[in-house]
């Protein structure tokens, strides 16, 4: 659909009577729920002939139909930040991203943000469907993480990216160094994830959270108390293998938020050791199988030197 084209959702019989903007907020997953409530602020949300409040109830078998605003115009400045692109064509750009870049502007970040950098990159031709404070932006990694992570260019690109997505119809493949040895080769957590009940800045394992799974295996064990871990994650909860890790007494190293301490290894980890390796899907425009790829970087590469050195 376009910026301006409603949109029509029609709710599955079997749906049980709820809030309209928790209704809409399930279909446009990739949106915040800040950002869906804004849609029946301004009137954009209809039920037959009538506009309806966030807390309207729908039930099964009705229709909803929507309207997605233009993007107002930019207000943030490209900025010429150096990029390292894996691949590019006419919908999306991918990028192998560098760690400390945060990937859009929010509260108390500068112009050196991914979006600044891609919006001179692009020429300023990003996907306005992102909104204004994340142009394009289709998903996001943590600032200390590094890799692959997709941007998109326009409209049908975003789309589409959103959809494979929301679907969970593709592959994301991180590696980790996790502290201490776990315990078997490889395992599954399957922990719903929700913000501390406390701890504002972080994640948990909560019953009431939403759903979550990590699948990992040991790729390495070293002398030092370390794994280098691969994880497969089939969900994009925030902070998931970080909180999934550490709920299984394993902290990344480097994360001290969820409970990493550095001990008396000797081995000084810069950041949280967290790397986005691969990505793999079927194109949303072509159909074409695609795999992209990142390298580790050489902070990571390095934190493996040091850990396969003798004790």
């Amino acid at each position: 659909m376009s910026e301006l084209a409603p949109a029509v959702l029609d709710i599955p019989p079997d749906q049980r009577r709820e809030r309209a903007d928790k209704v809409l907020a399930a279909h446009l997953s990739d949106w915040s729920r800040s950002r869906v409530q804004k849609l029946f602020a301004a009137g954009l949300v209809w039920r037959d002939d009538e506009a309806i409040e966030k807390s309207t109830k729908v039930s099964g078998g009705e229709s909803l139909s929507f309207t997605i605003p233009p993007a107002r115009p930019l207000e943030l400045r490209p900025v010429p930040i150096p990029l390292e692109v894996i691949f590019e064509d006419e919908d999306l750009i991918v990028l192998n991203k560098a760690a400390g870049m945060v990937v859009h502007p929010g509260a108390g970040t500068g112009e050196d943000t991914l979006v600044h950098a891609l919006l001179h990159h692009c020429h300023g031709r990003l996907s306005g469907i992102g909104g204004v404070e994340r142009p394009g932006i289709v998903h996001r990694l943590d600032r200390e993480t590094t890799g692959v992570i997709v941007a998109a260019k326009t409209d049908r690109g975003y789309q589409g990216m959103a959809g494979l997505f929301a679907e969970r119809r593709l592959a994301k493949h991180y590696l980790a160094i996790a502290s201490g040895r776990l315990p078997t080769a490889r395992g599954i957590v399957d922990a719903p994830i929700a913000r501390h009940p406390v701890h504002r800045l972080r994640m948990a394992v909560r019953p009431e959270g939403r759903s979550a799974r990590s699948d990992w295996e040991v790729r390495e064990l070293f002398e030092h108390p370390f794994s280098l871990v691969s994880v497969q994650i089939h969900s994009g909860r925030t902070h998931q293998i970080r909180v999934h890790l550490s709920h299984l007494g394993h902290p990344l190293a480097g994360d001290a938020l969820y409970g990493f301490k550095p001990g008396k290894t000797g081995i000084d980890f810069p950041r949280i050791m967290l790397h986005a390796a691969r990505l793999e899907l079927n194109h949303p425009i072509s159909g074409q199988s695609i795999t992209w790829e990142a390298p580790l970087p050489p902070d990571f590469e390095d934190a493996l030197i040091r850990l396969r050195q003798p004790v």
